[in-house]
């Protein structure tokens, strides 16, 4: 196909699984990713998520790097909200100087879900399904009640130091790039280093689920842009405009590069794939009720569990934009969403409970994808 393919991993438990049976999961598939030919393999940072071991990307992308050589690797996104730019860049410095030239510190907004849920709670939700041009745009989900939670309010006070205020997003690039840069001064004629960080060779990307600040940020500093249409379907189309529109060349970029993410499940044939995706409502579900998601059950399992009209409601924009099927159903839907996004990448995503059915749907897409 016309454009690299990538991986983002969430390191999933499965049910009957643990953390370090999901970790050497991760480890093996990251091996196999490198030898199947694709582009990146990055890791995502949830946090208090029972279904979910990624909540450290610096740590188990040191892991990844060392069972790897050749495949860049990534945070798809390290949460800004939660730690300072000199940690984060600490630690990517870390990694550059063991595998140098191999990282890509995406970043992502966080640690302000009191005020986006407020936002939210006050913005009236009204675009309706739709088609362009063979890609289906859904319904938007609204997040409020999960952001304004108990639950969320307690997982916040636990991710940051009591009264601190994550910084705006300019203003965390502006101290990650000085840092990267080296010394960093204040203008009084102090300076200080980042010792590892200074001189680290890094790509950095922003992440982002709307057409917002993280799209249009990214234009603006001309850097390259991950859009989520496996999170965020419903915006995937504002947050690609929104980021081309604003785009400016930099020393990085002369032109626009949109990464854009889908789930996909891949088998030999469609019915087994979809049998393979059967879980994934279940497991969409446990997130969309404000739970965490759970560990990833198996097919009998998820059959087994009762449903309501207002479950399948919930979580119909994650199943009707998740691309099921055999390599050419999945490789045509793919090749839809890079053409009515304009994508420059794509990123795949896919959680199957067994671990041999996982690596065998990353192989055969991307046979598919190379043929």
């Amino acid at each position: 196909m016309s454009v690299p393919l990538s991986i983002l991993d969430l390191a999933p438990l499965v049910s009957g699984g643990d953390v370090g049976d999901a970790l050497r999961r991760t480890l093996d598939l990251a091996r196999s990713a490198e030898q199947f030919g694709y582009h990146r393999y990055w890791v995502a940072e949830h946090h208090f998520t029972p279904g979910v071991a990624s909540a450290q990307p610096a740590l188990l992308l040191g892991q990844i790097a060392a069972v790897t050589s050749r495949i860049r690797l990534g945070s798809g996104a390290v949460q800004t909200g939660h730690q300072t730019a000199l940690s984060i860049v600490e630690q990517f410095g870390l990694l550059d100087a063991l595998y140098p030239g191999r990282f890509d510190l995406g970043l992502g907004r966080s640690g302000q879900a009191k005020k986006e849920a407020l936002r939210l709670q006050s913005e009236p939700v009204v675009a309706e399904e739709r088609v362009v041009d063979g890609l289906l745009i859904p319904k938007p989900f609204s997040w409020a009640p999960i952001f304004a939670s108990d639950r969320t309010a307690l997982a916040s006070s636990l991710l940051a130091q009591p009264g601190a205020e994550p910084l705006g997003l300019d203003e965390i690039l502006d101290q990650i790039s000085g840092l990267l840069a080296g010394p960093y001064a204040d203008g009084k004629g102090n300076a200080v280093t980042a010792v590892p960080g200074a001189g680290a060779d890094l790509e950095i990307w922003l992440l982002g689920s709307s057409g917002g600040e993280s799209a249009r940020t990214a234009g603006a500093r001309g850097l390259p842009f991950a859009a989520n249409y496996h999170v965020a379907p419903a915006k995937v189309l504002e947050a690609a405009a929104a980021y081309q529109e604003s785009f400016v060349p930099s020393a990085n970029l002369a032109k626009p590069h949109l990464m854009v993410s889908a789930d996909v499940v891949v088998a030999e044939d469609d019915a087994t794939a979809r049998r393979l995706a059967a879980p994934y409502a279940h497991w969409v579900r446990s997130i969309r009720t404000g739970l965490g998601a759970v560990p990833f059950p198996s097919e009998a399992e998820a059959a087994a569990a009762a449903w309501t009209d207002h479950d399948r409601a919930l979580v119909a924009d994650r199943v009707d934009t998740q691309f099921v099927g055999s390599p050419s159903t999945v490789a045509a839907r793919l090749e839809t969403l890079r053409r009515v996004t304009g994508a420059d990448e794509l990123l795949v995503t896919t959680i199957t409970h067994r671990h041999a059915d996982r690596v065998r749907s990353f192989e055969l897409l991307a046979k598919e994808w190379a043929g």
